[in-house]
């Protein structure tokens, strides 16, 4: 069979699993571009796609403007007729994924080159170096730039090239845009909303050479944009052409390509993490195949990817090892048809589902042994499926209309054949890891290990968007509309259904509970039982009206508003809370400074909305048991495990320790106290001026300041004083430090059973001694920044990037997470669950105050061409959380755990261990204790291609981090363990860099 026959004969297998998975349900939104610019009135301007023929004419306006919209990505021919003469040089011009490129065409004689006073020619095309009918902050790349470059092939990755993009708390993931946390973005794939809605920390993706082009969004985005509040990923997927192609690629990243990680100890020498026997190995194989099913017409594009990981790694303690395999496959396709020039369909779809196998073995970390016994078992489940169709049409020169229906699924499941045996049982490190590898570091409890987890999510989104060019004005408008599906249980796994965890401890600390450790007990057990399900469904919806109009030929204005809509509804389908006709203002202007395209002053005005995750629905909706009891750990005996028959050590419970904690449980009896009746949704405000120029037809500049805040926040929060006179703790959803409305009851000290309104700056909570009535701080947080960057095009010989940005977070609160204290819960952080909580401003979690962004590539010759990456970021503050505050006789952080309870800036100094009454303080600010160092990656690669014309073969090899450099980038922050007791492991590492690692990759296409 020769080649061309194996083309046609994978394209027809694709074409058939692209029409088989598309077909019952999954259809999406495109993502596109266009051409503008100026001209004589009259002149007819014609673009011809060089893939797929699809051409598209206008005719220049009487006030010399044209515009042509929605154009797929990719190369273009422009040609222009002018005065019945038809131009004889074509013009190549790359359309770029979201902007415009600015082509304008100055007069000339009958059947002569059109002359361009545009100057953004480079090589041979003209390329969008400064969109000038953009009035965003956003940053393109394409999968050829990245190619050159060492990027690890992630969109998270990609998002960070940008200026003011960083990586996150590390013990959760996601990425933070101008200092927003990790829980507000959002990502898009081929206009399809993949964005997780539970926490709304993660996306779905597709496999990473399925996309083409990449957006990033940092901030001043349209009007049809929104439910963002911090940035926004807009990726386009690959699509077929005329021309028969297809490929194969394979990616290595072998464990002798993987440096060791460091292994880390407190300064007593005590264990903090082993790492260094970890190992990983990944291998990638890649196959697609693109092309006409019809020409001119009907277009295929799809692939199949491979993935085989091998990993093993130990515990903190090492002494068990766990070893995680995973070969799955996912898939990707995209089918266009152009109907005519001037109507298009196109079908989309992917898969990210995969599964991981664990095995955990005990281990010798002095010997590096794994032990013989049968290992305890578990699998995680995650992903889904996805895809979309989308209708455009364009109906004369003016108008053009786009439709989209998609649906984005997704689902987590874990599971272990000891679920229903075994009771999950650990050890905090700190306060019980030297009586535990005293004992020999024996294997506790008989579960491997995480909560019973069933999780599924589905999105239905459908979108209608507008465009309608009337003269001077652009008109967008549209409406979109999703259904987000949670279906969620979770329990922990055992008989008792508890996670038993041990602590060490000495008489008379006190605990969680309110309760007193007695004399002779040193070792306490904390078991917790928390378990939650139900099925909750959220409606988000929103109008929006946008003109772009040019006042004059080089001042352009965008005047947009966008109108938002929340619904988040119960199990039973009733309205859990709502916010309607939240009104989003956007004004943004773009001056042409030079009238040809190459300089710009622009600005942006604009206010964004955030939605209520379904995390919050899910549990206050659908109620909540989450209940702590503590009881003395009387030593461990010996049993079997029932699933493997390999010994265990199981705790010996002894004698319970005060009641059982039942604070955080959330009960579902009345909602009517689950959540602030008049409940604000949280939104941020943003301001962005910015200035960018060419410098010559590669070269270009720019600077640009940003300025947001956010005003408000919506989180739990505790409430003991409804009507001034303390109950029971409430934890409704409401806005802290405004108004609250919630039912009160005669049972709470009410005059009557009603509604109730109170200020919470002022009110809410009484202290537990003082009997002092307080309120809540009024939440901030603001981000200031200037950015400059020089940026020089690629032009087949070499390409540069440079980016310095200065930025300050600062304020009382990081967001819907908590990175200080690693609490990942969207909007159920413990911000609020105390009014010490959130007392001080200052630097935040994502405060790093200096970024340097480098990236190049070149191309010695057509064997050799090299890349590299480089950012330097500057440590973020370390702040110290204590537990106690002044005037109260409680708790307003965990005494236990280090993990849990939010912590406040009072630090007990003197008399801390006699009466709350005479303890003194000293409080402490926000980064009182420095900050953490600097840290460095950088990374290169090089690329031989195959020098023999007619054979793509290409091989490179990337480094990543290349210098090792293994800084911390999280510390400990719980400063106190008990008041006026600093724990030994405050400012210790928690995460550091990844080490050194690589990755060689070969290409083949045909």
């Amino acid at each position: 069979m020769n080649r061309k026959m194996l083309k046609r004969a994978a394209l027809t297998v694709a074409l058939g699993a692209c029409l088989g998975v598309i077909a019952p349900s999954v259809m999406a939104q495109s993502a596109n571009g266009a051409i503008a610019g100026r001209a004589n009135s009259g002149d007819q301007i014609t673009v011809v796609n060089k893939a797929t023929g699809l051409t598209r004419s206008v005719t220049v306006g009487s006030d010399g403007s044209y515009r042509l919209s929605q154009l797929p990505v990719g190369d273009y021919s422009l040609q222009v007729k002018r005065d019945g003469e038809v131009d004889k040089e074509p013009v190549a011009v790359n359309v770029s994924l979201g902007g415009t490129t600015s082509v304008n065409l100055g007069g000339g004689s009958s059947g002569n080159a059109v002359n361009l006073d545009s100057v953004q020619v480079v090589g041979s095309r003209i390329v969008n170096r400064v969109d000038v009918y953009s009035t965003e902050s956003s940053f393109n790349i394409n999968r050829e730039d990245l190619a050159r470059m060492p990027v690890p092939q992630d969109l998270s990755s990609v998002a960070m090239l940008a200026p003011g993009v960083i990586a996150g708390n590390s013990s959760f993931g996601g990425i933070s845009f101008g200092g927003s946390s990790v829980a507000e973005n959002s990502i898009f794939i081929n206009g399809l909303n993949v964005t997780d809605f539970y926490k709304r920390q993660s996306f779905s993706s597709a496999p990473f050479a399925f996309f083409e082009e990449f957006q990033i969004k940092t901030g001043g985005y349209s009007a049809e944009f929104g439910r963002s509040t911090g940035g926004v990923i807009n990726a386009v997927s690959r699509s077929g052409s005329n021309e028969l192609k297809g490929g194969v690629s394979v990616t290595f990243e072998p464990s002798a390509f993987r440096s060791k990680a460091d292994d880390h100890y407190y300064k007593d020498g005590r264990t903090n993490v082993r790492s260094s026997h970890d190992s990983r190995s990944f291998t990638k194989t890649n196959g697609w195949a693109s092309g006409p099913l019809i020409k001119d017409k009907l277009f295929l594009f799809a692939m199949y990817e491979q993935r085989d990981t091998n990993s093993g790694n130990t515990n903190a303690a090492g002494n068990s090892w766990t070893k995680a395999e995973s070969n799955n496959g996912f898939w990707g396709t995209k089918l266009d048809w152009n109907i005519s020039d001037n109507h298009l369909l196109e079908l989309m779809a992917f898969s990210d589902k995969g599964d991981v196998d664990s095995d955990i073995y005990t281990y010798d970390f002095a010997s590096s042994t794994i032990g013989s016994g049968a290992p305890s078992q578990s699998t995680a489940s995650s992903g889904g499926t996805s895809g979309s169709v989308t209708y455009t049409g364009h109906f004369g020169d003016n108008f053009t209309a786009k439709a989209m229906y998609g649906i984005n699924r997704s689902s987590s499941y874990n599971r272990s054949p000891a679920d229903a045996l075994c009771d999950y049982v650990t050890y905090e490190n700190a306060s019980y890891g030297a009586t535990y590898r005293a004992m020999g570091s024996p294997v506790l409890g008989c579960h491997p290990g995480g909560t019973v987890v069933d999780h599924e999510d589905e999105r239905i989104a459908k979108r209608l968007d507008f465009e309608w060019v009337l003269g001077d004005h652009q008109l967008r408008f549209g409406w979109d509309h999703e259904l987000m599906t949670t279906d969620r249980k979770t329990k922990y796994p055992g008989p008792t259904r508890k996670y038993y965890t041990a602590y060490g401890t000495k008489p008379g600390n006190l605990l969680d509970n309110g309760a007193v450790v007695p004399g002779g007990v040193n070792a306490i057990l904390r078991a917790r039982e928390r378990a939650d399900g139900g099925v909750f469904d959220i409606k988000a919806s929103a109008f929006y009206l946008e003109d772009n109009w040019n006042v004059t030929p080089h001042l352009m204005l965008n005047l947009g508003v966008r109108m938002d809509n929340f619904e988040n509804m119960t199990t039973v389908g009733t309205t859990f809370t709502k916010q309607d006709n939240l009104f989003s203002p956007r004004l943004g202007f773009s001056w042409d400074m030079k009238g040809d395209g190459s300089t710009k002053l622009f600005g942006n005005l604009g206010r964004y909305y955030m939605p209520i995750p379904s995390i919050l629905s899910y549990n206050f909706a659908g109620g909540l048991l989450d209940e702590y009891t503590y009881y003395a750990l009387d030593g461990w005996n010996q049993q079997a495990n029932p699933v493997t028959g390999a010994p265990y050590m199981a705790p010996i419970v002894g004698a319970q320790i005060g009641p059982v904690d039942q604070s955080q449980n959330i009960a579902v009896q009345d909602l009517r106290q689950s959540v602030d009746r008049d409940l604000d949704a949280v939104y941020q405000d943003e301001a962005i001026l910015g200035f960018q120029t060419m410098i010559n037809q590669a070269w270009s500049w720019g600077v640009t300041g940003t300025y947001r805040r956010m005003p408000n926040a919506m989180d739990d929060m505790r409430i003991n004083a409804l009507c001034g006179k303390r109950h029971g703790n409430l934890w409704p959803i409401a806005n802290p430090g405004d108004k609250l409305t919630l039912w009160g009851t005669k049972a709470q000290g009410c005059a009557e059973d009603g509604w109730v309104t109170i200020d919470t700056s002022k009110e809410g909570y009484i202290k537990a001694g003082s009997e002092e009535i307080v309120g809540y701080s009024k939440p901030k947080r603001t981000y200031k920044s200037i950015e400059v960057q020089i940026d020089r095009a690629w032009d087949d010989k070499w390409a540069f990037n440079a980016s310095y940005l200065w930025s300050k977070s600062s304020g009382n609160h990081e967001g819907p997470v908590n990175s200080d204290t690693n609490y990942a819960d969207t909007g159920m952080v413990q911000h609020w669950d105390h009014p010490a909580n959130n007392q001080r401003y200052g630097d935040l979690f994502n405060d790093h105050r200096h970024q340097i962004k480098l990236r190049a590539s070149y191309k010695l010759n057509e064997m050799w061409s090299f890349g590299s990456t480089f950012t330097a970021l500057s440590g973020g503050p370390i702040t110290a959380f204590g537990v106690t505050w002044p005037d109260e006789n409680t708790a307003v952080a965990s005494y236990t755990s280090t993990g849990s309870g939010g912590g406040t800036g009072w630090l007990c100094v003197d008399k801390c261990s006699g009466a709350w009454q005479d303890r003194v303080y000293r409080y402490s600010p926000r980064g009182d204790f420095g900050r953490m160092p600097w840290t460095y990656n950088l990374g290169a690669t090089v690329t031989w291609t195959l020098p023999v014309e007619g054979i793509d073969l290409k091989a490179s090899l990337s480094v990543y981090n290349l210098i090792n450099t293994q800084e911390v980038i999280n510390v400990a922050a719980r400063y106190e363990g008990q008041p006026g007791v600093m724990r030994d492991t405050f400012g210790t590492g928690t995460r550091w860099q990844a080490p050194r690692y690589a990755q060689l990759m070969v290409n083949w296409n045909f």
